[in-house]
């Protein structure tokens, strides 16, 4: 695995750490108490550089996708079932941190459902703990279409997959989706990072458009970047609601210059810190780059060694 992944899974973990501490403060105590650096305790007591589930799920799907050479949604469901009863892919072998659905669907594969049928399916079922781990099937996806030429159709049916092991409503999918194609443009386009960002909405837009997805209309916010960058925080929503947590994320990432500024902006938003930050931290590990991430909060991750040996070819 090369440099692309290093940035993007190390800028995800990260903001997931950072994000750990303060995860459930309210957007008015970190306006009072803003974070700064990454630390530590906290919502669950955990030393600094401590991941969750978010970073759990990612690492869980690198590993199968690594292992498997391919994306195999048997596989990836169980290691979800070994980091959900056994606490594998975490950073001390205990899962302090997983989402109603998530577990819904992790117990519903457990008792026989299959893969693809064991995300839960209504307008309930649209938290962000797809999103949150979608990234390694963008990044492996993307090296796919690059390489390959396979259709955007074959590509986005399989993040739609991804997304439907544990979130299988249409709107959680078409989150993943639509970060699949701002991961994309921020790898093969040239630009400031919001004009890439644009040409991924853009390219969003036109795929999904194409299809006629009436639930496309749940992301609007964000047709228009320009203007997006300019709503006020208090109109920024940052719970575990997908929509919420894409618009966050992006809010976010075009409205600083640096890894460190659009994670922090990310944790401040209070609520659910860990996941925004995770997913705005993905984004912007990959257009920054690990070597722009931090020293000192690459140091503090935990099981560093482990997750290097994974990212190795």
């Amino acid at each position: 695995m090369n440099s692309i992944w290093k940035s993007g899974i190390y800028g995800l973990i990260i903001g997931d750490a950072t994000g750990v501490p303060v995860e459930f403060s309210t957007r008015e105590e970190r306006e009072k108490n803003p974070i700064k650096d990454m630390t530590g305790y906290g919502t669950y007591n955990q030393p600094e550089g401590t991941w969750s589930d978010d970073s759990s799920m990612a690492l869980a799907t690198l590993t199968s996708i690594k292992d498997k050479g391919k994306i195999d949604y048997k596989d990836i469901m169980d290691r979800f079932h070994d980091w959900c009863m056994y606490g594998e892919y975490t950073p001390f072998g205990e899962v302090f941190d997983i989402g109603i659905a998530t577990s819904r669907a992790v117990m519903k594969y457990s008792n026989g459902a299959k893969p693809l049928e064991s995300g839960g399916k209504t307008e309930w079922d649209n938290g962000n703990g797809s999103l949150m781990r979608i990234l390694p099937v963008c990044l492996y996806l993307f090296e796919q279409q690059k390489s390959l030429n396979i259709s955007d159709d074959e590509v986005i049916d399989m993040v739609h997959n991804c997304s439907a092991l544990t979130h299988a409503h249409i709107r959680s999918k078409l989150a993943c989706g639509i970060y699949y194609f701002l991961v994309r443009s921020v790898l093969r386009e040239c630009g400031e990072l919001t004009e890439r960002l644009q040409i991924g909405i853009d390219n969003a837009f036109e795929y999904y458009g194409k299809n006629n997805e009436n639930e496309l209309g749940n992301y609007n916010r964000l047709i228009s970047l320009s203007q997006f960058k300019n709503i006020p925080k208090e109109l920024i929503k940052s719970t575990g609601y997908v929509v919420y947590t894409l618009e966050a994320a992006i809010w976010c990432l075009i409205n600083t210059s640096s890894y460190k500024e659009a994670v922090l902006k990310a944790v401040n938003l209070g609520d659910d810190t860990d996941t925004i930050a995770a997913v705005t931290g993905g984004l912007a590990g990959l257009y920054y780059t690990y070597d722009k991430i931090p020293a000192s909060w690459r140091a503090k991750v935990q099981k560093k060694d482990w997750i290097d040996s994974l990212l190795k070819a």
